[in-house]
């Protein structure tokens, strides 16, 4: 029976967001859990980290699926290392071979390409030639979707119009990405087949209205305090505990070619992120996909 493997994707417990961050101590925790696949992002690959990634390689079975890099900087002089500067791009490579790696995925394109139809136009292109440059060093290159690239421009998705003018180029589709784009996730999945060796599986809640007790029902401090809230209701969630069809956007990414599927929750909202992984592993293995991890 044809599966794929069920992983985290690193940005869920980056640096930024678990203190003391140890690489190999956090590849550790995931295996306690169930997960033995990561998606490496949002994580300095510096001597110490790739050290810890490639240790958890060797000693857990730990498989990293993917990497991260960009082509340029998200915003003019945001340090980093980028693929259009040769040193970088020699040792985003041998990151990639250190962790048996052979696929880098970009995240977002930069912000200077936002609300340009020529901009972004131009980054297509450029990510086509990077993707046949990276070919030749035996590396696959994928774009991951958020809700920006479901603008329009004369009728026609963003989305569309780079992957369009980036046929080298493979895509990473985010469920909750499309959706909050306007989009069913299913469908749009079934529309990318054959380019999404990457799927995130991301799930998506409405979370209860919050308004501080002892506020008057007519008073504007109500009225202010229910909009605000009302504005920020939408929530990421972990798997299975949304509103999204994940069981049938996982078989639509199997049946589109996807091989890997990377849970990724940007937000606990307080609930310890390792906990949040093992409701969404749990969950998963209750639809039926135990053997995928």
């Amino acid at each position: 029976m044809k599966k794929g493997l069920i992983g985290v994707q690193m940005s869920t417990i980056a640096p930024s967001k678990i203190p003391d961050f140890d690489a190999y101590t956090l590849m550790g925790r995931l295996t306690d859990i169930g997960y033995h696949c990561v998606e490496i992002s949002q994580v300095p690959m510096n001597a110490r980290n790739v050290a810890g990634f490639r240790r958890a390689v060797e000693e857990l079975g730990m498989k990293v699926s993917s990497c991260t890099a960009s082509l340029s900087p998200l915003v003019p002089g945001m340090p980093g290392e980028y693929l259009n500067d040769p040193d970088d791009f020699k040792k985003i490579v041998n990151d990639c071979r250190t962790l048996d790696c052979n696929m880098l995925r970009i995240g977002i394109l930069p912000m200077t390409c936002v609300g340009s139809y020529s901009k972004a136009l131009d980054f297509a292109k450029q990510a086509n030639e990077y993707a046949l440059k990276l070919r030749e060093e035996g590396i696959d290159l994928y774009y991951h979707n958020h809700n920006i690239e479901f603008v329009r421009y004369d009728g026609r998705y963003l989305l569309d119009i780079i992957r369009d003018n980036a046929p080298e180029m493979g895509f990473e589709l985010d469920t909750h990405w499309i959706h909050r784009g306007g989009e069913n996730p299913i469908s749009f999945i079934r529309k990318y087949a054959g380019r999404i060796r990457l799927l995130h599986l991301k799930d998506y809640r409405i979370a209860e209205v919050q308004i501080p007790e002892g506020l008057a029902p007519d008073s504007k401090e109500f009225s202010d305090a229910f909009f605000n809230s009302f504005g920020s209701i939408v929530q990421f969630a972990e798997v299975g505990e949304g509103s999204l069809p994940i069981k049938e956007c996982i078989e639509a990414g199997l049946a589109g070619g996807s091989e890997y599927f990377l849970v990724e929750q940007d937000e606990t909202y307080g609930r310890d992120r390792f906990e949040s992984l093992k409701i969404s592993h749990d969950n998963l293995v209750r639809m039926g996909y135990g053997e995928w991890f």
